[in-house]
């Protein structure tokens, strides 16, 4: 088992080439928060998270002890809360970007920059293999089929055209950062994860996407790339763990002291301990759902607790956007 003191009590579940992941680690490497890294593989089963009671698909989760975060927007929310700013983690967000910061995450996430970006992909073999071909069936929904991506490229193409434009029009009066920061910040992060992996991944066509006809985004992606590549030269070393290490670490760690919070004003009207399914609404949750006991639930974060093959309890946190919280039984009655 790796030296506890490094892991920080952080295990990131996580493979290289997902670019949720990548946003996760270079907020990790420009804030210097040490963590431990446990590589999953690219397309199920994933054994690590099974045998943490996770039925959650996507990468990455990001396990505290044995509460489990999903969604790489409740990740950075849950760091955010528990590193405020000093010397030995600068954060990247303040009031005065908040706003901006919270668009940039709607426009790229929710705005399709980042759906429409793996509506370009690049036809590799790996994308015609089938277990690939049937895991995101599983993913997208059983109507999914790589044949009706490739007919929707230009339409995709041209909607990223836009987003780039929009980018590009942020940069108008040759500031270096997004919000007019002195270094990069939450803001930049947000906007700036899913063109990168646009340019540098999926390789578009230099008919519609250069540095000559984007100059400002380009130039955006290889300051903020910089940067990142220059806080992982000095960042702690990341403890890397098999999950035979990862999972007994985790189990064996307390369950955090929750604030049992219900909103009883919630527009759900659901009480603390209902059993409930939880599952994103933007892939993934066509397949894989986590059903547990509730026990939190505000207007940002809901919580339910699972157990593990061998019993212990096990929190899921989920932010309240993108995810469908359905009381079991009531989705009994609907049957």
């Amino acid at each position: 088992m790796a030296d506890t003191s490094v892991l920080n009590d952080i295990v990131l579940f996580h493979y290289p080439l997902s670019p949720y992941g990548r946003r996760v680690r270079w907020y990790l490497a420009l804030r210097a928060i040490p963590y431990a890294e446990c590589i999953q593989p690219v397309i199920l089963p994933r054994p690590d998270l099974d045998a943490l009671g996770i039925k959650y698909r996507r990468s990455p989760c990001m396990a505290i002890d044995r509460d489990v975060y999903v969604d790489s927007r409740m990740i950075i929310q849950r760091l955010e809360e528990l590193y405020p700013d000093d010397s030995e983690f600068p954060m990247l967000s303040s009031k005065e970007i908040a706003g901006l910061t919270a668009l940039l995450n709607k426009f790229v996430i929710d705005g399709s920059v980042f759906s429409k970006g793996v509506g370009i992909m690049p036809e590799v073999p790996a994308r015609s293999d089938n277990k690939f071909v049937k895991d995101r069936a599983g993913f997208y929904g059983k109507q999914w089929n790589i044949h009706d991506t490739a007919k929707h490229k230009p339409e995709n193409m041209a909607h990223l055209r836009q987003c780039f434009e929009i980018a590009e029009s942020l940069f108008v009066d040759n500031r270096d950062w997004v919000a007019g920061t002195s270094r990069p910040s939450l803001a930049d992060l947000e906007g700036v994860w899913s063109f990168a992996w646009i340019l540098s991944d999926l390789q578009p066509p230099p008919k519609h996407f250069s540095k000559a006809i984007y100059p400002k985004v380009y130039a955006w992606c290889e300051r903020f790339q910089a940067a990142v590549q220059s806080a992982q030269a000095r960042a702690p070393k990341v403890v890397s763990l098999k999950g035979s290490e990862a999972v007994p670490y985790l189990l064996g760690r307390p369950l955090a002291e929750l604030d049992p919070i219900v909103e009883p004003d919630d527009p759900l009207q659901l009480r603390r301990g209902a059993l409930v399914d939880l599952y994103p609404t933007d892939g993934g949750g066509f397949t894989h759902q986590d059903r547990g006991t509730l026990v939190k639930l505000t207007k940002d974060e809901v919580a339910i607790e699972v157990h593990a093959p061998t019993g212990e309890a096990v929190y899921i946190h989920a932010p309240r956007w993108s995810f469908r919280i359905e009381e079991v039984a009531s989705r009994a009655k609907l049957a």
